[in-house]
């Protein structure tokens, strides 16, 4: 049976060189394009959509999906001209009579894979780095937000050829079928266990792959830190997008001596914010789905059935998709919250009473793509950082770590493959081709055979000295 995608992949394929010629301005003038479609031409569009997906707020969009796009665009803008310049490299003494450079060439053809959490963001973010780098490209966004997903499809359909970008929707069975293509390169944004599937079926094309996963970020908080700053930074960070971020504070582990005051701070913050009934609340959106809803009851009830304590929240309205903000303390180390990563508008906080114990409690689990430390104690800190491992690291904030530009996002084995953003997200999508250039003879052409005692000479002084 033939592929239903071969026809666009095919055309991609046989345009993919052409693409390749577009200069730096001919690049930017495709990403301004995209930039005035998403801030202007399309954005009200993006907004209802994204309401109409999960109820999501207008400010929120703004700042979480078109903001990063936009501002993304404005870098690359700014550095294109001379990240595809031919980056000059030294010589060494023994290649005298050459110079030497590597260039970054686009992969060729591209597959983004997409998340329901940022959609926009998520999408149009690693699209910008593929355009940069000058690549074609296959959208696959998430069938679970469809709303945004038509919008994104029109915007793309009024900017682009097929034969240059196309979007694709559907379910798993459209991923899966692209996924049997032969990409270039492939750019998923979602779980580790689809991360898995994404990677072995790259490995039957030596496909290479950029996979931004997740995982439970943990935030430390020690005896010096500031709680009342800490509370409103984690609130912000944990019920933003009502916690559905992979890069949220996934679990407190918070100095045993702070933790009731803590968890006082907490409490006025999630009140201050959202008022008494989250629910009414005009700056808290929803959860994406009902299996969703289902995933995160079912964590409260086994918590419940462990013996741990609701400080606050743990309610829901399924119809409407709704679930409280949620502090959940003295957890068993088995409870599922301390097992899965939660993407929900729940955190468990956990107490210890040396560092080291915290330490140990974040490296007996997979690396997560993100750590916080709250902490005035530069000395902690240090050692915190020192004694872990994580793809990204926020002190005495959250989530802010994503939006500098000159910073590489991505995680480590579990957490993710390869980096974005920036100059970063532009490698990704390129092969660093390398240059060398012969001028004359040069001195290796004395080491050509026949060989003599002379030419040995030869050698033994340039391993010796070279």
């Amino acid at each position: 049976m033939s592929n239903p995608f071969q026809n666009i992949f095919n055309a991609q394929q046989a345009n993919q060189f052409q693409v390749a010629k577009a200069n730096y301005k001919q690049r930017i003038a495709k990403l301004e394009a995209l930039k005035q479609a998403i801030e202007v031409d399309y954005k009200q569009a993006i907004r209802d959509a994204l309401y109409a997906d999960f109820k999501k707020p207008f400010i929120e969009t703004d700042l979480t999906e078109i903001y990063p796009v936009v501002s993304e665009i404005k870098y690359v803008k700014s550095n294109l001209k001379r990240w595809m310049a031919k980056q000059k490299v030294k010589t060494p003494m023994a290649l005298l009579g050459t110079r030497s450079w590597f260039m970054y060439e686009p992969k060729g053809v591209c597959l983004i894979i997409s998340p329901w959490n940022f959609p926009l963001n998520l999408t149009f973010g690693p699209l910008v780095s593929a355009i940069a780098a000058g690549n074609t490209v296959i959208l696959k966004p998430s069938e679970l937000t469809p709303n945004i997903a038509k919008v994104m499809a029109k915007i793309i359909e009024a900017l682009f050829s097929k034969d240059e970008i196309a979007l694709i929707q559907g379910d798993v069975a459209v991923s899966e079928a692209l996924l049997e293509l032969p990409f270039n390169h492939i750019f998923f944004t979602g779980s580790p266990q689809v991360g898995k599937i994404v990677m072995q079926a790259a490995s039957r094309h030596l496909t290479s792959v950029t996979l931004e996963l997740g995982g439970k970020s943990p935030t430390v908080i020690d005896e010096s830190a500031n709680l009342k700053e800490a509370a409103r930074r984690i609130a912000w960070g944990k019920f933003l997008n009502n916690g559905q971020i992979c890069v949220s504070p996934d679990y407190v582990l918070i100095h045993e001596g702070v933790k009731t005051e803590f968890i006082t701070e907490l409490k006025s913050v999630i009140q201050e914010f959202y008022g008494e009934e989250a629910m009414r609340s005009s700056a808290y959106c929803r959860i994406v789905n009902d299996k969703h809803v289902n995933r995160l009851t079912h964590y409260i009830q086994d918590a419940k059935t462990l013996g741990a304590t609701i400080e606050c929240g743990g309610d829901f309205n399924a119809d409407e998709r709704f679930f409280a903000p949620t502090i959940v303390s003295k957890l068993p180390d088995e409870a599922l919250l301390l097992q899965d990563e939660i993407f929900g508008p729940i955190l468990p906080v956990k107490s210890y009473g040396k560092i080291e114990e915290a330490i140990d409690y974040i490296n007996g689990k997979s690396k997560p793509l993100a750590l916080y430390i709250y902490s005035k104690n530069k000395k902690q800190i240090q050692q915190i950082i020192s004694a872990t491992r994580a793809g990204s690291t926020c002190i005495n904030s959250n989530i802010l770590q994503y939006s500098n530009h000159n910073l590489p996002f991505g995680g480590s084995n579990t957490s993710g493959i390869g980096k974005s953003h920036g100059i970063f997200g532009f490698q990704e999508f390129s092969n660093q081709r390398s240059v060398l250039k012969q001028y004359g003879n040069g001195t290796i052409s004395l080491l050509f055979p026949p060989y003599n005692s002379f030419k040995q000479k030869l050698i033994d002084f340039t391993i010796k000295w070279f």
